[in-house]
């Protein structure tokens, strides 16, 4: 199992921007095989930053989901001025 996890920052004042523009990205990941959790959402303290969360069967599905493409005519997002992702390799998975 893959995990995919960490924050992205923008300014405060673009972040309900970024996250309508980038809402079909969540929608069509959770619909990508494999694909076992995705979202983007606003982080509830820092008013720019953007926690990121997904989940994902195997390093062959998270690579074919980002090659597949998407509406490069989509909306233009704000700027990031940052980020700190990282992927996690789980070789358990356990009840709390």
């Amino acid at each position: 199992m893959i995990i995919i996890a960490g924050s992205l920052s923008c300014n405060a004042a673009d972040r309900d921007a970024y996250l309508v523009a980038t809402a079909d990205v969540a929608r069509a990941a959770r619909k990508a095989p494999g694909c076992l959790d995705f979202v983007q959402a606003a982080d509830p303290i820092d008013l720019g930053r953007i926690n990121v969360y997904e989940r994902w069967a195997s390093d062959a599905d998270v690579e074919a989901f980002r090659i597949s493409g998407g509406d490069e005519d989509g909306p233009e997002l704000p700027q990031l001025t940052g980020a700190d992702v990282r992927k996690y390799r789980i070789s358990a998975v356990e009840s709390p």
